[in-house]
C-alpha cells in the first residue's frame, strides 16, 4: 500500500472524528426567540445531515456526514434541556428582560440577559451566566453593582427593547 493512500485514510478518519461541541452545565435557559433559534438550528443539522446522506458515498465527504452529525447531536440536546422562561415584569433584572447600567465613566449601555446559545454580546445580548448577569440579577433602578472591578448603577429595567434617546449609549 502507498504511503498516499495511508495519509488520506488519515485525513478522513480525523474529519469523521470531529469532536462533539460542548454543552454547558448551565440550566438551559431560553427565551421564546431564543427557542425558535434552537428549533431553526436544528432543522438546518437535519437538513444537512440529510444532504450528507442523499450524496450517495459518505466515504466521499465524510468531513459533511461528520460536521452534520455533530450538530444534530449538539441541537437535539440543547432542544431537548430547553427551559422555556417566561420573562416577569416586577421591576427587577430578569432572565429575558433588559436592563440599562450606567458605568463610572458616564456611558450607559444596555443589556438583555438570555439563554447561552442566543447571547450575542456585540447586538447587546449577554447569558445568564455570565458574569455582567450575575451582578445585575434581581437588582431594581438605583441598585449599584461591581462589574469587571467598576461600580455600574442601574438606570432602567423593562421587559421590552428601551426606546433609543439621544443619550450616548457607549456602543
Amino acid at each position: 500500500m502507498s504511503v498516499a493512500f495511508t495519509r488520506e485514510e488519515d485525513l478522513e478518519a480525523t474529519a469523521a472524528d470531529l469532536p462533539d461541541r460542548p454543552i454547558s452545565p448551565h440550566a438551559n435557559l431560553v427565551t421564546a426567540e431564543g427557542l425558535a433559534a434552537i428549533d431553526a438550528e436544528l432543522a438546518s443539522a437535519r437538513a444537512a445531515y440529510a444532504a450528507a446522506q442523499a450524496k450517495g458515498s459518505i466515504e466521499a465527504d465524510r468531513t459533511a456526514m461528520a460536521r452534520a452529525t455533530r450538530d444534530l447531536r449538539y441541537w437535539s440536546a440543547r432542544r431537548a434541556s430547553a427551559q422555556l422562561v417566561e420573562t416577569e415584569a416586577d421591576g427587577r433584572v430578569r432572565f429575558g428582560g433588559f436592563v440599562t447600567i450606567e458605568r463610572e465613566d458616564g456611558r450607559t449601555q444596555t443589556w438583555r440577559i438570555v439563554g447561552e446559545d442566543q447571547a450575542d454580546p456585540a447586538a447587546g445580548s449577554v447569558s445568564h451566566v455570565s458574569p455582567l448577569s450575575r451582578a445585575l440579577m434581581g437588582k431594581t433602578v438605583g441598585d449599584e453593582a461591581v462589574v469587571a472591578g467598576q461600580t455600574v448603577e442601574i438606570v432602567a429595567v423593562d421587559q421590552e427593547p428601551p426606546v433609543p434617546t439621544s443619550r450616548a449609549t457607549g456602543r
